[in-house]
């Protein structure tokens, strides 16, 4: 169950070429064109630096490492760092670092999300467990989260130890997916949980970083982190959505993935949970998925099930908490534009 949702391709170095795209990337509105630029140009600076780091003199190292930093992708969690960064008085080199790091660790762990899932497709260009083989992959991966680390180390202690406890959350929430709910377990708690921990931390950490670096108060700081978890978790419901209601070519990736694994998303979970659901739809959800046209067929019913209707519901209300967290910063374009993002996350389910 990756995390991301939908977004711009990577940004050109010129940052005068990259106003559009911001406007674009995940709902982003900043009327403030100084702000606007000001991002752009630190992207740019992001996008420089995440080549640079991941080069290898190892062609095949080199080759699967650039795969998935060439393929683009919206870079929300380092649009988010500098966002963040906009809240304090500081900004120097340890803001770009800080962004390249946190795009370091979700690239490294989509590497490893699409041998879990046996994905073949990621943005749109093939995977790279399927290009190379699922080893590859792994290694890859692993690859990244060091340079991530590295990254980390030249920002400080504090820095450090933030992004290892985010390590340790971003596989806590792999683990309680695999394993799935205990005997009385409430199964949508328990798998909002698992999303909180695998998308919202490390975007917590992003607009915490961002703060930080920065040198913002300190109850800024942990109001960015407090949006960074909630927008995190409600840009994982919106994709849940997105992927049952959205065609494979919209979406960049394979359809269905989720009921392949036997992965239950939230509108899986309140469609299960509603008494009156086709029965059909129940049998379907029962186990993993392997054939397409039962992938094709559940999806149809899950279309038009409760379920949908409910998980936009949630979706609303994870978006008004992340507004909420936002009256704790002071009025600026950068809260403004956190905001936009919150809005647009329910627009674009509709």
């Amino acid at each position: 169950m990756p995390s991301p949702a939908p977004g711009a391709g990577s940004l050109p170095a010129a940052p005068g070429g990259a106003l559009d795209d911001l406007r674009a990337s995940v709902g982003l509105q900043i009327a403030d064109e100084a702000l606007l630029r000001a991002i752009a140009e630190g992207l740019a600076e992001v996008e420089k630096l995440l080549r640079d780091v991941v080069r290898s003199d190892v062609q095949a190292v080199n080759d699967a490492a650039l795969h998935l930093v060439e393929a683009g992708g919206k870079r929300f969690r380092p649009l988010f760092t500098l966002l963040a960064a906009q809240f304090g008085p500081k900004q120097d080199d340890h803001v770009v670092i800080a962004a390249a790091a946190v795009e370091l660790v979700h690239l490294a762990t989509l590497y490893h999300d699409d041998v879990m899932d046996e994905a073949d497709m990621r943005r749109g260009a093939e995977s790279v467990n399927a290009r190379w083989d699922n080893t590859i992959a792994i290694l890859t991966g692993d690859f990244l989260f060091a340079h991530a680390s590295r990254l980390v180390a030249d920002l400080g202690t504090d820095a450090a130890r933030i992004i290892a406890e985010t390590f340790g959350e971003l596989v806590t929430g792999q683990m309680r997916e695999t394993v799935g709910p205990g005997p009385g377990d409430d199964a949508v708690a328990h798998y909002l949980t698992v999303i909180a921990q695998k998308t919202g931390s490390l975007i917590a950490t992003s607009g915490r970083f961002g703060g930080m670096m920065s040198g913002a108060a300190e109850e800024h700081i942990e109001a960015l982190r407090r949006f960074g978890d909630i927008i995190g978790t409600a840009f994982q419901i919106s994709d849940d959505i997105i992927d049952i209601a959205s065609p494979s070519d919209e979406l960049g990736k394979a359809q269905g993935t989720d009921l392949r694994e036997g992965v239950r998303t939230l509108p899986m979970l309140y469609a299960l949970a509603d008494p009156d659901t086709d029965p059909r739809l129940i049998e379907l959800l029962s186990g993993p998925i392997a054939d397409d046209a039962l992938v094709r067929e559940a999806l149809e019913l899950l279309r038009v099930s409760s379920g949908l209707d409910r998980a936009r519901v949630t979706l609303s209300d994870y978006a008004q908490r992340a507004r909420t967290e936002l009256g704790a910063l002071p009025a600026s374009p950068a809260r403004d534009a956190c905001e936009s993002v919150a809005d647009y996350l329910v627009a674009r389910t509709r």
